[in-house]
């Protein structure tokens, strides 16, 4: 009768150490997820999102700082007409249907002494015409001009920093961010492009074709 009841007292033994043994596989089991899921469902972190890009807009047209500017240099007197040379430039004479127009700026001091001038955006006018026809100007849809004065040196020729693109539509101040604007016809026409920087207009135009 003794070897009996040791018999069954040692199954339940093992029996309560089995039932041990399961509750702690199952502890560390639910430890082991939330180990390896930090997240899970309603909880789930969000992945971490970048930042914006913000991108810099250029201004259209800005001609370089050949000198320190009139602040810098007192007693240097305004430009007068009589001494700035103002032309148009393009980057070629003839444009394929796939092609833009780049237009700039050359401005020359003529005189014998320096002078200042402003060359700022707000003072550059870009303008494209078909025999009488004005078919697009650079201020009907400028954003955010600003002024520059910049001493010109006796003699000195300056270019504008980054040329403005032509899109071959016509331009006008209702139509600004229209992507249907009346495309300027190709197949050999002529065009012209005047500029205007300071004050002071080109003293002649310059002819593109468009094919």
């Amino acid at each position: 009768m003794a070897r009996r009841t040791a018999a069954v007292y040692r199954r339940r033994r093992l029996a309560v150490l089995l039932v041990l043994v399961l509750v702690f596989a199952i502890v560390a089991a639910g430890v082991w997820a939330l180990i390896a899921r930090p997240w899970d469902g309603s909880g789930e972190a969000e992945p971490t999102k970048s930042p914006t890009p913000v991108v810099e807009t250029p201004s259209p047209t800005s001609a370089e700082t050949p000198t320190p500017s009139a602040s810098e240099t007192p007693g240097v007197a305004a430009c007068k007409a009589a001494d700035i040379e103002v032309a148009a430039v393009t980057d070629a004479e003839s444009y394929a249907p796939d092609q833009q127009p780049q237009l700039s700026i050359s401005l020359t001091n003529k005189g014998a002494t320096d002078c200042t001038l402003d060359v700022g955006t707000a003072t550059q006018r870009f303008e494209i015409t078909s025999g009488e026809d004005l078919w697009w100007r650079s201020t009907d849809c400028q954003q955010n001009p600003s002024s520059m004065i910049v001493t010109l040196t006796a003699g000195q020729t300056v270019p504008s920093a980054t040329p403005l693109v032509w899109d071959r539509t016509r331009s006008n101040t209702t139509t600004c961010d229209d992507p249907n604007r009346q495309r300027a016809p190709g197949g050999g026409a002529s065009y012209h492009v005047s500029v205007s920087i300071g004050g002071f207009d080109s003293t002649a135009s310059r002819q593109i074709i468009l094919q």
